[in-house]
């Protein structure tokens, strides 16, 4: 579920997923499958992810309302 909130982020802000991938070390493929095949990510990745969009860490954790 946190990958489909961020690709969702992602899709509604502009933001390419290759960009953050770049911007977070990880290969546009790794940063496609988080986004799409809900592969996990460890606290370190998503730390980095969420630094690279400049959003809280709780961004991606709870349901927005």
């Amino acid at each position: 579920m946190v990958g489909a909130r961020i690709k969702e982020y992602l899709t509604s802000n502009g933001i390419k997923q290759g960009f953050v991938a770049d911007k977070v070390g990880l290969t546009p493929s790794q940063m496609s499958d988080i986004c799409t095949k809900g592969r996990s990510i460890d606290c370190m990745t998503y730390y980095k992810i969420c630094k690279a969009l400049n959003v809280p860490l709780e961004t991606f954790l709870e349901e927005q309302s």
